[in-house]
């Protein structure tokens, strides 16, 4: 009974989950692939630095040549993160013969086509479940649970960061710059946090998923990105008033071929159940043609989690790996993108206006709606004596965006409108 022989490419938070899942569920890995899994050597920065996980200092190297041309290596892990050095070393692995499991979302989402060409040529599997959605085997659910299904809509919470920010915002009334202070020191978020509150982690998401749903070459740059920071709590406030949750969604939407995707801070009703997703955790909701309204929901991030999935991708690559089948099923997008214009991109929005508390000013406003052919569904004054302004909300019906843009232009050159405060998208 052959041996499979694991290097792993990082010994951090999740490579020491995947270490410690490996040593602790020998018995059971063993019943499912028929083999011994070992994790023969790991690389790491510093041999002699203390480690909360016991591994033999004699597996532990600083040479990723060590791993990446050890021809006793069947399965390279690679859980550093980053693009580089870790794009070169996941080709030069291929390039060896060697199978790849990444949690790297970065890389996958810029670089991702690369890699699966890389591997087609070799025959080898590329697996990376593990980058989107920490414990929630999306990944492998779009492409094998919906092959028979046509998806038209991937919608969900997909970074836990942002999500607490937002969860604690609506449910203790805590402006925002002191959630991410709190979130920082709980590890939740990053010193320098812009990946996740400006939307960008969720936008790496995104692409990978659209890749995966829709079947096309989806690239970072098709994502429509806005960030939450600046979300206030007056905007929450006036959306729960509305029967709304703020959160922020990874929109991905395929209709006649063409492609919409987008992250956004988005208004969601309250009955919708990404609304009742709270703090760190993610959801994906998947809408498909003959199969429905489906939600997957579950830990977006933590180390075991995330290494639970990468795990359940080294099982799946030791199964292709007895049958002689690795490489076979290697996703390749069959059809050509086509990215939707403003003018096909359709949808309600909350709009809140600060506006000159006299006579006449609503009509004025109404007047631009109909203007640019947006109708509404309903239209609310709420008093605020903190502001001397009037403050406006409303609700549009759907609206494509094109038009949304032209009624905001319009109203930054209007004299009554002192100050558009917020436009959100608004879903469910």
């Amino acid at each position: 009974m052959k041996s499979i022989k694991v290097g792993l490419l990082g010994l951090g938070t999740v490579g020491s989950g995947v270490v410690r899942i490996v040593e602790k569920h020998q018995n059971d890995l063993q019943q499912q692939v028929g083999s011994p899994i070992i994790i023969e050597k790991v690389l790491v920065q510093d041999r002699l630095k203390s480690r909360d996980v016991n591994v033999d200092i004699l597996k532990l190297t600083e040479d990723p040549s060590d791993i990446i041309n050890n021809p006793e290596i069947d399965v390279v892990v690679e859980v550093m993160g980053g693009i580089q050095p870790a794009k070169s070393y996941i080709l030069e692995a291929l390039a060896n013969g060697k199978h790849i499991v990444t949690a790297n979302k970065d890389l996958m989402a810029l670089h991702g086509a690369e890699i699966m060409e890389k591997a087609a040529e070799m025959g080898c599997d590329v697996f990376y479940e593990a980058s989107v959605a920490g414990g929630i085997p999306i990944i492998r659910t779009l492409i094998e649970g919906f092959s028979s299904d046509r998806l038209t809509k991937i919608m969900g919470i997909v970074n836990g960061t942002t999500n607490y920010i937002l969860t604690k915002m609506s449910q203790e009334g805590v402006a925002y710059a002191d959630v991410l202070k709190e979130a920082q020191e709980l590890g939740y978020a990053e010193a320098d946090p812009t990946s996740d509150v400006e939307g960008l982690d969720a936008a790496r998401k995104m692409t990978i998923l659209s890749t995966l749903g829709f079947h096309a070459h989806v690239s970072l740059n098709d994502v429509s990105v806005k960030g939450i920071s600046q979300i206030t709590k007056e905007d929450i406030l006036y959306g729960k008033k509305l029967g709304y949750e703020i959160k922020l969604l990874g929109i991905a939407e395929q209709q006649d071929d063409s492609i919409s995707i987008t992250v956004e801070p988005t208004m969601v009703k309250t009955t919708h159940p990404l609304a009742s997703v709270n703090g760190v955790f993610n959801a994906v909701y998947v809408h498909g043609e003959a199969v429905g309204e489906t939600m997957f929901y579950g830990p977006g991030a933590g180390a075991m989690p995330t290494a639970t999935s990468i795990v359940a991708d080294l099982v799946a690559v030791v199964k292709n790996l007895k049958l002689g089948v690795n490489g076979l099923k290697s996703f390749a997008p069959t059809q050509v993108k086509k990215i939707k214009r403003d003018e096909e991109i359709s949808y309600k929005n909350f709009i809140l206006l600060h506006v000159e508390d006299k006579a006449g000013v609503l009509a004025q406003i109404t007047q631009v709606f109909g203007q640019y052919e947006v109708s509404l569904e309903s239209v609310l004054q709420h008093p605020n004596r903190s502001n001397p302004k009037a403050e406006i909300i409303i609700i549009t019906h759907d609206a494509n965006r094109a038009d949304m843009k032209k009624v905001l232009e319009h109203f930054e050159t209007m004299d009554v409108i002192s100050t558009i405060k917020s436009v959100y998208r608004v879903e469910g």
